[in-house]
């Protein structure tokens, strides 16, 4: 269920909020040789199934960046914010992949408002926390505490 917000006042008001999960998402080989050409990044690991699959993962897996990318549109489905003229991505302030994501598996959004607090310039600084999970796996794929800015 997205969750949605009108200004500042609005986003402030989310501090502490468990925003829920979204969808799953199915990670097709497909996705992750689109990222390898993208990135430059032809590790065998992820691109070439046959040699993969005797590798240590018993297949091809995402790039952890990969995964860490697709936290844009699953976040979209939880959180919709209005009334702002300009929202970026201000960084991470801690970033893991504790477990890799295979190709095949699917994954999911969970997220949270740590805090919010004003920044200069009439902003909001949100700082969220992301768990990308995978269905059936006992680890997360990625965890990680990001910022947002959203400006009047």
């Amino acid at each position: 269920m997205t969750t949605t917000v009108h200004g500042l006042t609005e986003i402030k008001a989310l501090a502490g909020k468990d925003l829920g999960h979204s969808d799953w998402l199915e990670i097709a080989q497909d996705r992750v040789n689109t990222f390898a050409d993208a990135t430059d990044d032809h590790q065998w690991i992820h691109i070439d199934p046959s040699r993969a699959a005797g590798g240590p993962f018993g297949g091809t897996i995402a790039h952890g960046y990969l995964t860490l990318s697709l936290v844009i549109p699953l976040f979209n489905e939880l959180l919709d914010i209005q009334g702002v003229t300009m929202s970026i991505n201000y960084g991470l302030d801690k970033l893991r992949f504790p477990s890799p994501v295979k190709v095949g598996s699917r994954i999911r959004l969970g997220a949270t408002v740590a805090s919010v607090e004003d920044v200069p310039g009439d902003g909001v600084q949100m700082h969220l926390d992301f768990t990308v999970e995978m269905e059936g796996a006992a680890k997360p794929a990625c965890v990680a505490r990001a910022i947002y800015r959203h400006y009047a």
